[in-house]
């Protein structure tokens, strides 16, 4: 147990694996890596070489994810002999230790050899497991003199059953009908000509073969030349699989166990196997903690990460666990970890922070994954937005029981329409081909409901099965049994079609032909969107002979974003917003030529604070900010439906627009580069009057607060002003059925609720901006002298942050350096020196949206929603403030541009009626100004006042290119 004193790893140890792979690399091509290895270790490295001479005698080799992998444990292990983390730091990059908690790597797990492997799900990190075990024992065995380097004795740790399983048919073979296991079925036999020389062969298969040992196994079985321990981590925590979160008032017998645990009769546990069992239980962990050395696998090693409580930083059981195992080992305890998700998660919502773990020393991203073909493309399947409604990705549950919501409905519709199109052709092509789709639930008690819902949509019982798990998402191990035949062998019959899950089926679920996921969940866990995922990456169209069209189509998706000519490889996830957000985190630069695409460049390193300066309050400015002093609601009558526009086309047109069929269209929509391909037709009936009232109450939610960002990634709903919402609710209802289209219209009957959600013809967009228009207009209307003023000082934000190459140094500032665009900001650098030299300008701030989020002003987008507007900079000359907003010529006549112009002289009208003391007794104005502008008269000796008065703005100059919300009411200025 540990205080946590620092921010965390963030992703620090991904740099430090980018540093490790290049020098790796540099000696691995100029041959001083195989001059430094033992002579096992390079008869192993020139067999393994996918591009040596062994190479082209075998179908597959190691791809370069798996072996950068490899080649980076031996380097780090046994060519720099580095014995803990620390010294890892030390030796490849000594500077990125300043970023990291240097007390925090003395803990006792970080001291000894321990390396992470971040690897992509689905992209074979077994193999680099078997590799690792087969150098390990072989340099073992054959070294002359015992350094302790190496290990013949092997502890493979698991998650959970799934995960458990795998490994044992990766090393015993697979169970067949006979009980028995098959050894020839094993990853080692099948691919020995990969794995294994010629010369070593024997000696492997025989040690595997008489070392392994089941959990059951371990410190009751007599290996020979060693141990190959195969666990998951409730053994060694001492925990039972299946009741981890049970309540006793779920299951009264853990009280009875507890109190117990012999009772009479061999039917109810006092058999001798259930004696010897219970008497062994903690011996397990002791037998390997007496051991002199040993190498752990931890496998999805994402669950060791620590978890917080209040202050104190916990250890989880399964690391609590190794830790015992390690214990006087030393340097002869290595542990080497394996997870695509390899982090912990820190905060909530926006402010959610990954921080990896320290250890990590080879990274294989799965964007790098999807363009090199090793896993499957990933799309969204998203509704085309003609008259379609958002979904709703959670069940709904009241006093009354649980139903599935018209969202979750339309989902699994669409999944299973899907799910036909591809069984139809690939059944058609390849009769042994059968795709599958995996449904996540949020619950256990909603799969019951999923399920109920595919009968009533013609599914039989023998396509449909169910994994029902505890709040772990654990199965109970004789459930397992029943099942996990099944489920293995999923890809090679036509049913079960539909495998519906919780949690169980997060990790380690191997299967091939899983090609469409309906996640129903609506977590936002990164690891948890990441695992979702990962379930279905997995080829299924693995033979050569797809090979050159697989390529071709992911030419297409990612490169030219064109249509697919086939679906092969091609994972759909039905639409949820949490899996954009994922796109744009995990695979945001997966785009460009399938073979190589340039990685985008990225700043980073360079970011500083930059505090006040010492006489700031020289150079302070205020945000003037009018709040109205009245406290009573704004009434309806206020807004009269006679003062909102009818809708240009009239009901009878707008109905001929609406599609002919019955239903929704999903398209796919690969998910790295967003290529659209593949319309397909969902039917539903899901439009009642709880949907309008739902579609009314977003309405009002959107015209009555404003999102505002108050950092970089987090946004904060402000209220517009004090609205009375059921009577704006009313308005709106009222706007729709008499006014919108200049007749009477009922959206609940004949389909004409169709007609509001016409996206191409905007009518939603026609009525939200006539709303917000109206709010807006009240609030202009306000009364200055009635109104409250509150001052807000620029120096109330006492330090913002900036890149140093991307910061100024300036004299007349409250911060003596001031940040621009690190993209296309020479203009504002520019405009920035110009003023900063012009010894006619006072003070001037470079307004920041996250940092200054107080200065801002309310305007009317294009599409009719509220937002804030921030402008560039405040400048003060002699008795003038300027607003001045700095635009790329290109960028001049952008709708939204000229829509702020107008919000913006509005708001400057209003400061400069207030009282001289509320306006720093300036005079206010506003300025748009152009980048060619700015450059031709600077270069001709204009001032900073000359050329900001020369592009003041005004309703006149924009009176002719913009009409819609501009009043009769003459410009102020």
């Amino acid at each position: 147990m540990v205080k946590s004193t620092h921010s965390g790893t963030r992703n620090v140890p991904l740099k430090l694996a980018e540093a490790i792979t290049a020098i790796v690399n540099a000696k691995w091509e100029n041959g001083e890596f195989l001059d430094k290895v033992t002579p096992v270790t390079k008869d192993l490295l020139r067999f393994w070489d996918p591009k040596g001479s062994f190479a082209d005698l075998r179908n597959s080799n190691f791809h370069r994810g798996q072996w950068q992998s490899i080649l980076n444990s031996i380097y780090i292990h046994e060519v720099m002999k580095l014995k803990n983390v620390q010294d890892i730091y030390m030796t490849i990059e000594p500077q990125l230790l300043q970023e990291m908690d240097l007390l925090d790597m003395q803990k006792n797990k970080y001291l000894h050899p321990k390396y992470c492997i971040k690897m992509a799900t689905g992209t074979g990190k077994t193999w680099v497991m078997h590799a690792l075990l087969i150098w390990q024992y072989l340099n073992a065995k054959h070294e002359e003199t015992t350094l302790g380097t190496y290990s013949k004795k092997f502890l493979f740790v698991a998650p959970g059953l799934i995960v458990y399983e795998r490994l044992l048919d990766a090393y015993l073979g697979k169970t067949q009908e006979n009980g028995q296991r098959d050894f020839d079925t094993s990853d080692l036999k099948k691919f020995e000509d990969i794995f294994i020389p010629e010369p070593y062969r024997e000696e492997i298969f025989n040690f595997v073969q008489s070392a392994v040992c089941t959990k059951e196994e371990i410190a009751r079985k007599t290996t020979g030349d060693g141990l190959i321990a195969i666990t998951n981590w409730h053994l060694l925590a001492e925990v039972e699989e299946n009741d981890e979160n049970i309540s006793p008032l779920e299951d009264p017998s853990i009280i009875v166990k507890k109190e117990f645990p012999i009772r009479p009769g061999t039917s109810a546990g006092h058999s001798l196997d259930v004696l010897d069992s219970q008497y062994f239980k903690g011996k397990q962990l002791d037998f390997l903690a007496n051991l002199s050395d040993i190498v752990v696998f931890n496998d999805e090693a994402h669950h060791l990460g620590e978890w917080k409580k209040e202050d104190e930083v916990l250890e989880k059981k399964w690391q609590k666990a190794l830790s015992k195992i390690q214990k006087d080992k030393k340097d002869k305890f290595i542990q080497v970890d394996f997870s695509a998700t390899p982090y912990n998660v820190t905060g909530s919502g926006q402010n959610r922070q990954i921080h990896y773990f320290p250890h990590i020393i080879a990274n294989f991203e799965l964007k790098e994954a999807i363009k090199l073909g090793l896993v499957k493309t990933v799309a969204i399947d998203k509704r085309k937005e003609v008259a379609a409604l958002p979904l709703d990705f959670k069940a709904e549950k009241d006093g009354k029981g649980i139903k599935l919501s018209d969202g979750q409905r339309v989902m699994l519709r669409a999944g299973l329409s899907k799910l036909k199109i591809l069984e139809d052709g690939f059944t058609s092509f390849d009769k042994e081909k059968y795709p599958k789709m995996l449904v996540i639930c949020e619950d256990t008690s909603v799969v019951p409901y999923v399920t109920q819902f595919f009968k009533q949509e013609g599914l039989s019982d023998d396509e449909i099965m169910e994994i029902h798990s505890n709040k772990k998402g654990e199965v109970k191990p004789d459930e397992w049994e029943t099942i996990k035949q099944r489920l293995f062998n999923l890809d090679k019959h036509s049913n079960p079609k539909v495998v519906i899950s919780v949690l169980m089926l997060r990790e380690g679920f191997d299967v091939n032909n899983i090609c469409v996921i309906v996640p129903l969940r609506s977590s936002t866990s990164y690891i948890l969107l990441e695992q979702v995922i990962g379930r279905g990456l997995r080829l299924m169209w693995r033979e050569p002979d797809y090979t050159e069209i697989k390529n071709e189509n992911r030419e297409k998706l990612l490169v030219k974003k064109q249509e697919p000519d086939n679906y092969l490889d091609i994972l759909s996830i039905v639409e949820h917003p949490a899996f954009i957000e994922f796109y744009e985190r995990v695979l945001e630069d997966a785009v460009g030529k399938v073979e190589k695409v340039p990685e985008r460049e990225r700043v980073i390193g360079d970011l500083i604070n930059i505090g006040l300066k010492d006489d700031y309050k020289d150079y302070d400015l205020f945000w003037p900010i009018i709040i109205h002093d009245k406290e009573e609601f704004i009434e309806v009558g206020e807004l009269s439906v006679e003062d909102l526009e009818p809708f240009p086309t009239s009901l009878d047109k707008l109905k001929k627009i609406i599609p002919k069929h019955e239903g929704d269209i999903f398209y796919g929509e690969e998910l790295t580069v967003r290529t659209r391909f593949g319309e397909y037709i969902v039917t539903s009936d899901i439009f009642n009057a709880k949907n309008y009232n739902s579609f009314i109450s977003k309405l009002i939610n959107i015209v009555s607060t404003v999102p505002v960002k108050i950092s970089k990634r987090n946004t904060k709903n402000f209220p517009v002003m004090q609205i009375n919402t059921a009577q704006i609710a009313q308005l709106a209802d009222r706007y729709i059925r008499y006014k919108l289209f200049n007749q009477e219209f009922d959206p609940l009957i004949d389909n004409n609720w169709k007609v509001l959600l016409l996206t191409e013809s905007r009518i939603t967009e026609h009525i939200i901006r006539n709303i917000s228009t109206s709010i807006y207009d009240l609030q202009n209307k306000l009364d200055v002298n009635e109104a409250k003023i509150v001052k807000r000082q620029f120096s109330e934000v006492t330090e913002i942050k900036g890149r140093e190459r991307y910061c100024i140094e300036v004299s007349k500032s409250i911060y003596p350096k001031v940040p621009f665009p690190s993209n296309k900001g020479g203009f504002e650098r520019a405009f920035i020196e110009f003023i900063d030299r012009d010894a006619k300008v006072e003070k001037f701030v470079k307004i920041n949206e996250y940092a200054h989020n107080f200065a801002s002003i309310l305007y009317i987008r294009e599409d009719g929603l509220l937002s804030h507007y921030f402008p560039d900079f405040i400048v003060k000359v002699n008795n003038i403030i300027y607003l001045v907003e700095t635009k790329a010529e290109r960028d001049v006549n952008n709708p939204n541009v000229k829509l702020k112009q107008i919000s913006t002289v509005d708001w400057i009208n209003k400061i400069n009626e207030l009282n001289e003391e509320n306006r720093m007794s300036c005079t206010w104005k506003y300025v748009l100004l152009g980048e060619k502008t700015f450059y031709s008269m600077s270069d001709k000796g204009a001032t900073t006042s000359e050329i900001l008065e020369y592009n003041l703005m005004s309703k006149s100059k924009i009176r002719g290119t913009l009409t819609r919300f501009i009043s009769d009411e003459d410009d102020k200025y």
